[in-house]
């Protein structure tokens, strides 16, 4: 899942409210959009002051998702350049940097400003005081990272969610650190109202091609946690976001809907263009199968209920990329996607991300512990059944995203809940 190579890129640059003009383009490091932190070395060599990236401004749409190309971001100078002259923003740019319905709170220089604040406020209190500036490390629709390095010499990290989409951070970590603290990152500050959290560093690399020694490291962990908190009960009564199947089958049905009464619309209107089925556009054959297939899913829950999983905390995004080790300790980050659900979702995510040798392991020790942990249950089968809606609950999921998200913002995600459509209908699975 990882590439390497870069991206051009141009900023429409502001400073306390005066526009600046468009600059660039820069060539930079590090090809992915959401990538901040190339672009502020880049663009603060340039200027000869700190920046940091607002959001982004413009990118294509081309199904490049989320990498390389030309892509232009709002930026922010915290001090005034020397010798910039500040100058009329055209009314295009005007309206592309004003204000904008959805628009992240970290996406804004008064958000930031207050994320920021809040994060060093925290550090105070804690008794870690800033020793420097935050290095901006990423933003984007979902999220903003900025590394804090602290007056002992250690280092912290502010995460910015939008709390009207995604979990509570702070809380899941502390459920899920309540069975096993080893298992979690240290909680600096939390504001769940805000979706801002302090996190301490934790030493290591991420783990996105794992070996077989740091898959038994982590996955069974997951699997015991989850178990527990099942069985006590908490995972249930801990408010976390509904993806039981029963849920996750209305919301396909619901998803499914709206997505042919869009694409309905748009073909009266004659708004879907002459050139072809477009990437984010079901074909009429599709929407006929997805139907189908949604309409066999409540047969395909009831085999998964025979199963005997538990309902429980799931992770949400439980890719390899969220596994984090120094060679001691392995911890799971990330929980911005956790809900209340079928383990499954998070035992066929690693899939995606490893060959299939590393699969075949993790999956063996995946359903080993959960025949450890739910003596009776069939995890194997629940693997092999739950393909097709683990793909629906992504589409949903990033469904729920286009939902949250300002248009600018849209070629992240634009084409994902058809393109896990697909995915659902190319499992194959004859469902009674």
């Amino acid at each position: 899942m990882r590439q390497t190579g870069g991206r051009t890129v141009g900023i429409h640059l502001t400073y306390g409210g005066q526009y600046f003009g468009l600059l660039g383009p820069y060539q930079v490091n590090g090809g992915w959009w959401s990538s901040a932190a190339p672009v502020v070395e880049r663009v603060s060599e340039e200027l000869g002051v700190p920046v940091v990236v607002l959001r982004l401004a413009f990118a294509p749409s081309d199904g490049s998702s989320g990498y390389g190309g030309h892509v232009v971001y709002h930026v922010e100078a915290l001090e005034l350049p020397a010798g910039a002259t500040p100058r009329q923003a055209t009314p295009e740019v005007a309206t592309l940097l004003g204000p904008a319905e959805r628009r992240a709170a970290w996406a804004t220089s008064a958000g930031l400003r207050e994320a920021l604040d809040w994060a060093e406020a925290a550090l105070d209190r804690a008794g870690r005081p800033a020793d420097d500036r935050p290095e901006q490390v990423r933003t984007w629709n979902l999220s903003g990272l900025f590394r804090f390095r602290t007056a002992e010499g250690g280092e912290a990290w502010l995460k910015t969610v939008n709390p009207a989409f995604n979990a509570r951070e702070g809380e899941v970590i502390a459920l899920l650190g309540s069975v096993d603290p080893t298992l979690v990152p240290p909680v600096i500050g939390s504001d769940t109202k805000h979706g801002r959290l302090l996190l301490d560093h934790v030493p290591g690399d991420d783990l996105w091609s794992p070996s077989a020694e740091q898959v038994v490291a982590v996955v069974p962990r997951l699997v015991a946690a989850q178990a527990a908190l099942a069985a006590s009960g908490r995972a249930a009564a801990a408010g976390l976001r509904d993806r039981t199947l029963p849920t996750l089958v209305a919301q396909v049905n619901a998803l499914i809907d709206r997505l042919a009464a869009e694409q309905g619309t748009l073909r009266e209107t004659g708004a879907d263009g002459p050139e072809g089925q477009p990437e984010d556009q079901l074909t009429e054959t599709e929407l006929a199968a997805a139907r189908a297939l949604a309409a066999r899913l409540p047969a395909l829950v009831e085999e998964l209920m025979l199963c005997a999983l538990p309902n429980t905390l799931v992770h949400g995004d439980f890719h390899p990329g969220n596994w984090r080790s120094d060679g001691i300790r392995t911890v799971i980050v990330d929980y911005a996607d956790s809900a209340f659900g079928h383990p499954a979702l998070d035992g066929l995510r690693p899939r995606q991300f490893v060959d299939e040798d590393r699969w075949t392991q993790i999956a063996e020790v995946w359903t080993r512990a959960w025949r450890e942990h739910a003596p009776g249950s069939a995890p194997v089968r629940a693997l092999e059944l739950v393909e097709p809606l683990f793909h629906f609950a992504y589409a949903v999921r990033y469904q729920e995203f286009l939902d949250h998200i300002e248009i600018s913002e849209r070629p992240y995600h634009e084409t994902d809940p058809a393109s896990e459509i697909r995915k659902a209908l190319a499992c194959g699975y004859q469902i009674p």
